[in-house]
């Protein structure tokens, strides 16, 4: 039964050798290395000192390969990056992933959600990207965009639809029970109505009280929609939202729908990415996971 490889040379010197071989430069192997130039030399000199034959011609303008040595340094490429492959197949590196989402998109539907994320998958670092402003895929690192629109996005991008945008009307249920639910156009005029920047409060009374002009009501103005929810959710008039963004505050008892009327948007929530050649496992393992959580709102 054989020892192993009782012939095989330092590992360490064969990694020398290696980035020599590649550079043909020892002050430019040195610095790939972190090591000194003597220590480069050192090693390279031990290892044709136990193969018994040169590896390098010593020039007056740097180094050169010979023969044995331009047919080793394949070879030990070639080991080196098998021996590479398996450590890295052991230990799995994490793909790092950015999304860009709205802060509203972020805190009332994505951020509840993460955590089944994280346990389902591991071996991705998921970053979220928050902002009101358009983020760019290449200078701000962007992998996968949710945007609020209608396709084409731009030139160069793909675009799925992840979920359609329905408009409800909600407020806190203390609220409502303290007076009771607004049935007509003139009892809704006790009520404070808190907008967002998307303003469908005209078009969505348009449908629910069409025989009448815009009402006199109260209103409450925010520049986010996540706002305006909070501010449904303490009591302070109704808001209207997107059924995925009030759906978790609905089921928890901290929001109730005051209408049955419904608006449906030509706008919706779609996923976006680089057109792209080759499309990694992670994004696609994104994508699917929220088309999965989208479906399941």
């Amino acid at each position: 039964m054989s020892d192993g490889f009782p012939g095989l040379p330092s590992l360490n010197a064969l990694r020398v050798f290696e980035v020599v071989a590649r550079h043909l430069n020892f002050r430019l192997a040195a610095e790939e290395l972190g090591v000194t130039q003597a220590a480069v030399a050192q090693q390279v000199r031990g290892l044709e000192a136990s193969l018994n034959l040169r590896l390098f011609e010593r020039m007056s303008r740097g180094l050169a390969l010979t023969d044995a040595g331009r047919a080793y340094s394949s070879s030990i490429r070639s080991a080196l990056g098998m021996i590479d492959e398996a450590t890295r197949l052991l230990r799995p590196q994490t793909a790092h992933l950015t999304v860009s989402v709205t802060p509203t998109f972020a805190s009332k539907w994505l951020i509840p959600r993460l955590g089944t994320f994280a346990q389902s998958h591991p071996d991705i670092d998921l970053r979220v990207l928050a902002t009101d402003r358009l983020s760019h895929f290449s200078t701000d690192g962007v992998d996968l965009a949710v945007r609020y629109g209608t396709p084409e996005f731009g030139a160069g991008l793909n675009s799925e639809l992840l979920m359609e945008q329905r408009i409800v009307a909600v407020a806190s249920p203390t609220l409502v029970a303290a007076s009771e639910i607004p049935v007509s156009f003139e009892q809704l005029q006790d009520f404070t109505m808190l907008h967002d920047a998307h303003d469908f409060w005209p078009q969505y009374l348009a449908q629910l009280f069409p025989r009448h002009v815009q009402p006199t009501a109260k209103n409450l103005r925010f520049n986010q929609t996540s706002l305006a929810i909070d501010a449904a959710v303490n009591g302070q008039g109704i808001a209207l939202a997107s059924m995925a963004f009030v759906h978790h505050d609905i089921r928890a008892g901290r929001l109730v729908q005051v209408f049955a009327q419904q608006l449906q948007l030509e706008k919706a929530f779609y996923l976006v990415w680089p057109r792209k050649g080759q499309q990694s496992s992670s994004l696609s393992e994104v994508k699917h996971w929220l088309k999965q959580q989208a479906d399941n709102s």
